[in-house]
């Protein structure tokens, strides 16, 4: 069996360093984290994708290894900048909840580069409605940012996100917690400057979901919030070639959770998609 082997760097982009793994051969496949993870939520699909694609994972700002620069940056510029180092024209494009927001905005701004969209419970720019229970564990968050209670804050991640609202967090597989556990509160340790700034895509992805014109895969938990329930049913409404799945026995973190059929799924609608 030949020694899987992958290359990691550091790509200085709008002011900070961004850290990257590339593996594999093939078709570019880029994936983008979840917004409670980094690039180590992929650990289960890294390997497995780079034995069919040429296979990248990287750290968003203020997760993993990557800084926060200390002035404006905008994410979706991180990504054109990824693939501009990395001699890349067009990839496929997975993203994971604040990752698939990066996603779409990213497909919009540089539609030439994205050959497909998978988007597994994602957010998406512009979008203001939040439900009660979203905006109660927001404030719930805040507050233990500020009281300096990194690790409460962090099982407040646990159990929206990991756990979901069905499930108590004995129902759930103890090392996919631990896995997350560690990355947010990574996340909840990383120096953000002062003058940092986060630049937004303008108009904002919730207004312009019908220009998206790549096939597009939803895939959403089971035990996921409602809210990420309702959100893939309209994304899979609004955007012309989008078809929505949901996969039994995870929440949020779908690819973590079930990684078997997560795999199965994305590798089958890749396998139809023209490139």
């Amino acid at each position: 069996m030949t020694e899987f082997r992958s290359q990691t760097g550091f790509l200085n982009a709008q002011g900070a360093p961004l850290y990257y793994e590339v593996a594999g051969e093939g078709h570019p496949l880029l994936l983008i984290h979840a917004g409670v993870a980094d690039s180590r939520m992929w650990n289960d699909q890294f390997e497995v994708f780079a034995q069919q694609y040429r296979v990248i994972r990287y750290d968003m700002r203020g997760f993993g290894r990557s800084s926060v620069p200390a002035g404006p940056f905008a994410n979706h510029e991180d990504t054109f900048a990824l693939l501009q180092h990395l001699g890349i024209k067009q990839a496929h494009v997975i993203g994971m909840s604040f990752g698939g927001l990066v996603a779409l905005d990213f497909t919009l701004a540089h539609p030439e580069r994205v050959t497909s969209l998978v988007l597994g419970a994602p957010s998406v720019s512009g979008r203001k409605s939040l439900s009660a229970d979203v905006q109660r564990f927001a404030e719930e968050e805040e507050a233990l940012i500020e009281q300096g209670n990194l690790e409460a804050a962090t099982e407040l991640n646990l159990r929206m996100w990991v756990d979901g609202p069905r499930r108590t967090p004995d129902q759930v597989d103890p090392t996919v917690r631990q896995r997350v556990y560690e990355m947010q509160y990574h996340a909840f340790t990383v120096p953000i400057p002062d003058e940092a700034k986060e630049i937004a895509l303008e108009p904002p992805a919730t207004t312009r979901l019908a220009e998206i014109h790549v096939p597009t895969l939803l895939i959403v938990g089971e035990y996921d919030i409602p809210d990420k329930h309702e959100l893939v049913a309209q994304l899979a409404i609004e955007i012309p070639q989008a078809r929505q799945v949901v996969i039994p026995g995870a929440a949020h973190v779908i690819n973590m959770e079930q990684p078997a059929e997560f795999n199965r799924i994305v590798l089958d609608f890749l396998r139809d998609c023209p490139t």
